[in-house]
């Protein structure tokens, strides 16, 4: 597996961001910021980041809590920290992200996002409000109630998406099986590819069901395959 590394990057509002870093032994194919879950850069967050750089992609995960100090966090930190996200401090560090990769000679086409769980939720308002090649949601909450205050909820930003966007979901009742179906037919209303894949056998983690999350991760390199070029 690719070792992860962190760094330190300067903000434009004087803050530093923390970033954590894989890159490929072989010739950079492009590059993916991995936008983490509500319990912040956990072990599957690096885990991922990993995956990423070990197929060829310069992967890159900013860490959204870095303004409280904060790289993790666990039982009630995880509400309060979602209470805290706005729009613009999410916007700020993927920016802060892409433009750590295009310092890197990576091109805003061939740059994808990748998010899981509140990382999910991001990687949409990215796909509508900023240039990359694509997008890949996985296990987003928030289609119907918004998961934190200044975030819309999915079925009203879906149809904006400006990037090819694929969602991938687990086939429990975190994000309801109706609920994934309203956001299936919002996004085919963008004017771009989208598609969503709904696992029956898999949990919101996919960490019941082995086949499915084998099948979900190939599908989610073959859609950055297909639209990062």
């Amino acid at each position: 597996m690719t070792a992860t590394r962190t760094e330190t990057v300067d903000l434009d509002d004087r803050g530093q961001l923390r970033l954590t870093i894989a890159e490929p032994d072989s010739t950079v194919r492009g590059g993916i910021v991995v936008l983490h879950e509500a319990r912040g850069v956990t072990d599957t967050v690096r885990s991922m980041t990993s995956r990423l750089a070990f197929e060829g992609w310069l992967a890159v995960a900013p860490h959204l809590y870095h303004r409280d100090g904060l790289d993790e966090v666990e039982g009630e930190q995880v509400a309060d920290q979602l209470k805290r996200l706005t729009v613009e401090s999410v916007l700020a560090d993927s920016d802060a992200a892409c433009g750590w990769l295009s310092e890197r000679g990576v091109t805003a086409d061939r740059i994808g996002v990748l998010g899981f769980d509140l990382g999910g939720v991001v990687a949409i308002k990215i796909g509508t409000r900023r240039k990359v090649g694509a997008a890949v949601s996985v296990s987003a909450p928030g289609i119907l109630n918004p998961v934190a205050h200044q975030l819309r909820p999915l079925l009203e930003t879906a149809p904006e998406l400006t990037c090819p966007w694929l969602g991938i979901f687990g086939g429990d009742e975190t994000v309801p099986a109706e609920e994934v179906e309203k956001l299936r037919d919002a996004a085919a209303s963008a004017a771009v590819a989208t598609d969503i894949v709904r696992y029956p056998d898999a949990t919101h983690r996919f960490d019941t069901d082995r086949a499915s999350a084998m099948n979900a991760w190939q599908r989610t390199l073959n859609w950055f395959d297909s639209h990062l070029r």
